[in-house]
């Protein structure tokens, strides 16, 4: 399946080549390219064409098939009430930390004038992970579970990921807070 991806976008890649080389030797057949708005409708057009070729090649269906299976097969085996809620409050806790991270953790950072953009981007990703998960994992239990019709158990969900967040959230920033005064130590010894 990688050499087929392989040939299909370095097949792609000469057609584009191909194109510009055309438009810039003045071939007499080539349009002239007269707004980015054509050659991005050129490429889309390119891009559907490889993606029909992969979504019709059997040996990418097979690959589709063998990685989403047992995603599949998990996902029923754990739709039950309490997986749901424990995944609820997981990312709940998830969305809680890395949320007083990005906007309280790093202020304080910021005044202690210690800025690491990687913790940022860091936090960040896991802000946006926790959040797709919740959204996810709410949209599987409704339609899984019993777990949404259940006032008790979102509500329970959502308090104990609301605290886990915020023993996250303090166990985080006391480690960044160190790392960054241990920066400092060092840059002020040196």
């Amino acid at each position: 399946m990688k050499q087929l991806l392989t040939i299909q976008t370095l097949l792609l890649a000469i057609c584009f080549a191909g194109q510009a080389w055309g438009q810039t030797t003045g071939a007499p057949d080539s349009p002239p390219a007269t707004s980015s708005e054509a050659v991005q409708d050129q490429l889309e057009r390119k891009i559907d064409e490889v993606a029909g070729k992969v979504d019709e090649n059997e040996t990418a269906q097979q690959a589709r098939t063998s990685i989403l299976g047992w995603i599949y097969d998990a996902a029923e085996y754990l739709s039950f009430s309490w997986f749901h809620w424990v995944a609820f409050a997981l990312m709940v806790a998830g969305l809680v930390s890395f949320a007083l991270q990005l906007v309280v953790g790093k202020l304080i950072m910021l005044f202690q004038f210690h800025f690491n953009l990687t913790e940022i981007l860091s936090d960040g990703l896991g802000f946006l992970i926790s959040a797709i998960g919740l959204i996810l994992v709410t949209q599987a239990a409704t339609d899984k579970s019993n777990f949404t019709e259940s006032p008790a158990l979102v509500l329970s969900a959502a308090a104990v990921g609301l605290l886990l967040g915020l023993v996250f959230f303090i166990r985080g920033q006391t480690q960044e807070y160190r790392e960054g005064r241990e920066v400092r130590r060092r840059q002020k010894s040196t």
